[in-house]
């Protein structure tokens, strides 16, 4: 990895998040979504599942990746209400910086909600958002 790449890097892992969120947020283009591909909303899935995620009119890079039209998902589980969408993507989000388009998950018996956000290069969201609609699933 050259020099340059490294301070990058470190810069983009090391920037408070304050200072962070005076970044310009990255636009997101006309008709673009995220959605969940799996589970389908009112399912029924054992403990362990895999959720699957889709998206739309844009594509996936990891964080940290400046690319235009491009984003990484972030996934809230049991979510009462949307995160700022004028700060990094944090908290209880489950992050997937790696361009990760899916991911097996262990859950409590019970009703659950699950619904995506796309996140720019830092984990901001675009403008305008790109947020799928909240699925309710049931863990047997």
């Amino acid at each position: 990895m050259k020099k340059s790449s490294v301070l990058l890097v470190s810069a983009l892992l090391f920037t408070p998040l304050s200072q962070a969120s005076d970044t310009p947020l990255s636009p997101s283009p006309e008709g673009a979504s995220v959605y969940i591909i799996s589970p389908s909303n009112g399912e029924s899935v054992s403990t362990t599942f895999t959720v699957k995620f889709g998206l739309q009119g844009m594509g996936v890079a990891p964080a940290g990746v400046v690319k235009p039209k491009t984003g990484h998902h972030h996934l809230i589980i049991n979510g009462e209400t949307l995160p700022s969408m004028t700060t990094p993507l944090g908290g209880s989000v489950m992050h997937f910086g790696g361009g990760q388009t899916e991911k097996t998950l262990t859950l409590s018996p019970g009703q659950h909600t699950l619904q995506l956000i796309l996140g720019d290069h830092l984990h901001m969201p675009h403008n305008p958002p790109v947020i799928s609609e909240k699925i309710t699933i049931t863990v047997k």
